[in-house]
């Protein structure tokens, strides 16, 4: 089984070869990397062709400059693995990564993706490892709730097979585009898996989006989020895994209308309040459950009066 890895390169020519190598250093016999100029004005482009000419694994493409979802979407173009992934140019792999993975997927052809841990912000004092038990979901919104992987959607913490970006692409010219993009691949999704093998460095990045994004990018991250509410809330809504999920984006909603002075977007969940606040004092902690009381008392604009209130005292 082969396995394509797509590498968006723009403006990391401290970092490519670091990420390049890492890959190239894993023990997996059918390897493609996909190295996409995204038509960086360093010397990446450089760095890349020198790159590929001493290893024949490596496919470059230039392009003009469109982003980094239309970099991955370039390299899903070329890549012809039965099984792809990517990585981020100023990220990179640990040893002995990928090959216990192509052999869970070997052991296991019904997995369509499979998500390995990552150590989030590495290289800051906020890092911290994010890790997963050996898990099967045959269901694909247990995973997406009960697992949490609308907090973990990253795009290249995965395994998939390839086909499943038949008829999809990462959104051009949108930010946030793995939370965007998660969703269509579930829907062709059979099987998910977690497993405990494995390490992403997502390194810590201080020009990176996560670092700068305003009020308005925060906004298509909403957007998102909302999309997939109205999407599953109907069928799931007075389920507790639901209810933390609807939390998680009611953060990002606090977020917009702070940053952006947005009036809320954002529909009130109707949600047992007793129940409500049992789980998420058990699961998710106190100020979780006293923001969810708050805002089933006096809606999302209590909850933002009271942020404002908590900020000028």
């Amino acid at each position: 089984m082969r396995l394509s890895v797509v590498i968006p390169v723009y403006r990391v020519e401290q970092t490519l070869e670091r990420c390049v190598k890492s890959v190239l250093a894993q023990d997996v016999q059918e390897l493609e990397v996909i190295l996409v100029d995204d038509g960086s004005p360093d010397s990446c482009g450089a760095i890349c062709d020198r790159l590929a000419s001493v290893d024949a694994r490596i496919k470059v493409v230039h392009k003009a400059n469109g982003g980094l979802s239309d970099a991955r979407n370039h390299g899903l173009d070329l890549a012809y693995g039965d099984y792809v992934t990517f990585v981020d140019s100023d990220d990179f792999i640990a040893e002995n990564t990928y090959k216990p993975l192509m052999d869970v997927v070997s052991q296991h052809p019904e997995y369509d993706i499979v998500e390995y841990p990552v150590f989030v912000h590495y290289g800051s004092r906020t890092e911290y490892k994010l890790l997963f038990d050996d898990v099967e979901y045959f269901d694909v919104l247990e995973y997406f709730l009960k697992g949490k992987a609308y907090a973990h959607s990253y795009a290249w913490n995965k395994i998939y097979r390839r086909s499943l970006f038949a008829g999809v692409r990462f959104p051009v010219g949108r930010v946030f585009e793995d939370i965007q993009t998660l969703p269509s691949l579930l829907e062709k999704t059979k099987v998910v898996a977690t497993v405990s093998v494995g390490m992403y460095y997502y390194c810590w990045n201080e020009a990176g989006i996560t670092c700068t994004a305003d009020g308005n990018k925060l906004a298509e991250l909403l957007d998102a989020h909302a999309r997939i509410i109205e999407r599953i809330g109907a069928g799931c809504s007075s389920s507790p895994e639901f209810l933390a999920y609807y939390m998680h984006v009611l953060n990002i909603q606090c977020d917009v209308c702070r940053m952006a002075n947005a009036a809320p977007s954002l529909p009130k969940l109707k949600f047992p309040l007793g129940k409500g606040i049992a789980y998420l004092l058990k699961h998710e902690g106190k100020v979780a459950a006293f923001k969810f009381a708050l805002t089933s008392v006096s809606g999302i604009g209590g909850l933002l009066a009271f942020n404002k209130l908590r900020h000028v005292l």
